[in-house]
């Protein structure tokens, strides 16, 4: 294997397969990234088996092959070369040769024939979102995906597709994030995105243009468009179980109070409040009363503190506790200045909703 390839564009396809690469590996391998030398491109994949990313970049193929090479190194080596071409060349025993401006370099690889195969998957359902839109949607559920290693089903982003429309849901048992969009030409299909590949995407989701998601029975596809070059693509395993019946949990009826609040006055007076509070006394109260809300933290051996905000109600006065940084998640990713908060008593869910198709179930806590 031989090959010419632009610095920029070899860093920038190294940039974005290697981060899936895992701090610790179960295999040397899976520390290394595949290349393959084609016909006028080079092909770059890594994976941790649960997650893989595919890129290509074009390239002078003086001869065709494949190698895979310690991924952190080779990406740290060209991003420091000063040249504008590097030069790739593979013996017969993995190892690398790489020149560029005068300099030299050897990195010992691993045949690209022990490196883990891309799983092959048939699918059964695909649709086209705009990466805007993807990347926001995540952006508004992810961080109320569970970290519980217990509950493996809530480890991931739950994806509803429909006809007409996209919906995103998340929890962790505490609280529960959906975000809706419509889309054409979609078709009906359900699956769980795991949080490695949410973090992925997250990061992948940089530019514009359609991201074709294919699903399977037990992979998922996410073909991201680039603003040079071809697209990348990731490809993961889907969350095995059932995701909860979320439906069931959204809280609704007459007896809810909703009122509109400014966005910002209570994201702010929560991270005040916050500071009055510790690990074992983490939360805040929220007393609804005639035109009045009062944010009100009181911890023993730290401290108290009270404020208030102008508001539209003219409902009963209503005490409920929430934990405020589950109370914050939703505030620092919604548009626009007005959130609309509903409550009934101080059991019941709370319910945040905004003027776009988004809404966010908190448990209230109890407090002596």
């Amino acid at each position: 294997m031989k090959i010419s390839v632009a610095k920029d564009d070899l860093a920038q396809g190294l940039q974005a397969v290697q981060n899936v690469i895992g701090a610790r590996t179960t295999l040397p391998v899976l520390s290394n990234v595949v290349l393959v030398a084609g016909e006028n491109r080079l092909e770059l994949r890594a994976t941790d088996l649960d997650v893989s990313v595919h890129a290509a970049v074009p390239a002078k193929v003086e001869s065709v092959g494949a190698t895979s090479l310690p991924a952190k190194r080779l990406f740290g080596l060209v991003r420091e070369i000063e040249s504008a071409e590097v030069e790739i060349e593979v013996d017969g025993k993995e190892i690398a040769t790489l020149q560029a401006a005068g300099a030299s370099y050897k990195l010992h690889g691993i045949g690209a024939d022990q490196y883990p195969p891309q799983a092959k998957f048939k699918e059964s359902a695909k649709v086209s979102v705009g990466q805007g839109k993807l990347r926001e949607m995540i952006r508004k559920t992810s961080y109320a995906v569970s970290q519980d290693e217990s509950r493996p089903v809530l480890k991931g982003i739950n994806v509803v597709m429909e006809p007409d429309r996209l919906t995103m849901v998340a929890t962790d048992g505490r609280r529960l994030a959906l975000v809706e969009e419509e889309i054409e030409g979609g078709v009906k299909a359900e699956f769980i995105v795991p949080s490695k590949a949410i973090t992925e995407l997250q990061r992948l989701l940089q530019g514009e243009g359609e991201v074709a998601i294919s699903v399977g029975e037990k992979y998922a596809e996410f073909e991201i468009p680039q603003e040079n070059g071809e697209p990348v693509k990731l490809h993961s395993k889907l969350g095995e179980g059932n995701f909860p019946n979320y439906k069931q949990v959204i809280p609704g009826g007459d007896k809810m109070h909703r009122i509109p609040v400014v966005k910002e006055e209570l994201h702010h007076a929560l991270r005040r409040a916050d500071q009055i509070t510790n690990d074992k006394s983490n939360s805040v109260k929220l007393i609804f009363s005639e035109n009045n809300l009062s944010i009100v933290a009181n911890t023993p051996d730290i401290g108290s503190g009270r404020e208030s905000l102008a508001i539209n109600y003219q409902g009963p006065e209503i005490e409920v506790a929430f934990n405020p940084t589950y109370l914050m998640d939703p505030l620092k990713v919604l548009e626009g200045d007005e959130i609309f908060v509903e409550i009934t008593d101080s059991l019941s869910p709370g319910v945040i909703k905004s003027n776009t198709p988004f809404l966010y179930v908190l448990m209230p806590m109890r407090t002596n």
